[in-house]
């Protein structure tokens, strides 16, 4: 087997996202073995790898949610690493999940809204907004980033199980975010929506970066401009999505191992 890929680490003004010798270790098993990756400001990457790979690990080490073992991450040139996840938010990282964490008995616009608030100055504040209230022009944009603006005032029970996942993208995008992380936002979506989800996805303003973990290879690859592939806890491979789907070792582990 070849041996672990290590991204050269350049000028932190170019990158969103730096992760140096990162891992983490639960008791005597290595989740994650000195991960090394940079992330351009801007750049759309797709994070590929079977089950226990340690993808979902390094998503809750950049956002936060799980302490590093080991090395370090920068955000946009700052050391983020022992920062706690609001500050990370409050510096435009967000984050979806694989298990949907939405209130069913508010809203779409609602949801949205309180999700532009949580991230704004006048977060604490109480007053009902007036029509021409910035933050609600806000989250209209974003219901129609999301094509979710004919679904304003449904209750979010009430929406399929592909319109959730439109409206955890939405709450990804509220506040300007900076970079995103989507953990498996195709996950149990039909043909129609998976295709919902890509254009949805491609259609995001230039400026904003982002990581996919995807299990459809087909989605990953078309909303990537570079692959990073995992396994055992390391970073096995890195390249164009053309490189790792042509790849004979990413094709026999990955492919050919089963990645459901």
């Amino acid at each position: 087997m070849a041996e672990p890929v290590r991204t050269t680490l350049g000028d932190t003004g170019a990158y969103a996202l730096e992760l140096a010798g990162v891992g983490r270790r639960f008791g005597a098993l290595a989740a994650l073995s000195d991960v090394t990756m940079s992330v351009r400001a801007g750049e759309r990457r797709a994070v590929l790898g079977s089950n226990g790979a340690g993808k979902t690990t390094l998503f809750n080490m950049i956002t936060g949610d799980i302490a590093l073992s080991a090395g370090s991450i920068r955000f946009f040139g700052e050391d983020i690493t022992r920062f706690p996840t609001y500050e990370r938010i409050r510096r435009g990282l967000r984050r979806t999940y694989q298990i949907s964490q939405l209130f069913g008995r508010l809203s779409v616009r609602d949801s949205v809204f309180l999700a532009c608030r949580g991230v704004s100055r006048r977060r604490f504040s109480f007053v009902r907004p007036r029509p021409d209230d910035a933050t609600l022009e806000q989250a209209g944009r974003i219901m129609s980033a999301v094509r979710l603006e004919g679904r304003a005032e449904a209750l979010v029970a009430e929406l399929s199980h592909g319109e959730q996942r439109q409206l955890e993208l939405a709450l990804a995008l509220a506040g300007a975010p900076r970079f995103i992380l989507f953990d498996e936002p195709a996950a149990g979506l039909s043909p129609h929506e998976r295709r919902e989800l890509v254009g949805i996805l491609t259609a995001l303003p230039a400026h904003i970066g982002y990581i996919i973990i995807e299990h459809d290879l087909d989605i990953a690859l078309r909303v990537a401009q570079r692959v990073t592939m995992m396994h055992n806890g390391r970073i096995l491979k890195e390249g164009t999505p053309e490189e790792i789907e042509s790849d004979p070792e990413v094709q026999e582990i990955y492919l050919g191992g089963g990645h459901g």
